[in-house]
């Protein structure tokens, strides 16, 4: 499934790579190579979880189930989107109509994955009960990381209303999509924790090149 991360079950093709997919347009980790950066983050932190549960609590965790879980369980995202050739970012795609936790559902059954498995990543989005910590430990490892690069996100896209208010033609959410590609969202978070919002805001500004001001 890692090796080719392709939907067999249904005739359907992407539009673009899961390599250069973002894990949501908006939401989180919203460019190119996000989709790559939210699976790897959310397997760190489910592995560090394990670790806090089996050492603090005695937890008995099935470690491959938790990796196997959290790296399959957006895979499947990058179906869903497309290019924005208005925004240069991405956006939905108007005629997908699987949900990408369900499509690797039925892709894990249709391959004959084991039945725990396919229970784990039905139940690691939180639209089903749990019923095995496994699941519910790449749940939280989920919402931790997608929770955190929002928050930062919102820097930078605040940063950029500003922009839009402060140059003539300048379109906020096509700076944030030309920011977020430019340099990685760290360094943006580095810049507005030591200079503030004005200065991350210069900052931007220089970045892409934008000159000008209101009429």
């Amino acid at each position: 499934m890692l090796r080719e991360p392709k939907i067999t079950f249904t005739r359907v093709e992407p539009r673009i790579s899961f390599w250069e997919s973002p894990a949501a347009p908006k939401k989180h980790h919203a460019y190119p190579g996000g989709l790559l950066d939210h699976t790897l983050g959310v397997t760190e932190i489910a592995l560090r979880l394990v670790e806090v549960y089996e050492g603090v609590y005695g937890a008995t965790v099935d470690r491959d189930l938790v990796i196997a879980a959290a790296l399959l369980h957006d895979l499947f995202k990058y179906y869903q989107y497309e290019r924005d050739p208005l925004t240069g970012g991405f956006r939905p795609r108007s005629d997908w109509y699987f949900s990408h936790d369900f499509a690797m559902v039925a892709e894990l059954t249709v391959r004959g994955a084991p039945d725990k498995l396919v229970r784990a990543v039905a139940e690691v989005h939180g639209t089903v009960p749990f019923s095995m910590v496994e699941s519910q430990i790449v749940h939280q490892a989920d919402t931790t990381d997608s929770d955190f690069v929002s928050r930062l996100q919102d820097i930078v896209w605040q940063v950029c209303r500003d922009l839009e208010l402060e140059i003539e033609g300048v379109k906020a959410l096509k700076v944030f999509y030309d920011a977020m590609k430019a340099v990685p969202i760290f360094e943006y978070a580095k810049i507005y924790y030591s200079r503030g919002r004005d200065g991350l805001r210069e900052y931007i500004k220089n970045l892409l090149g934008l000159t000008g001001g209101k009429q």
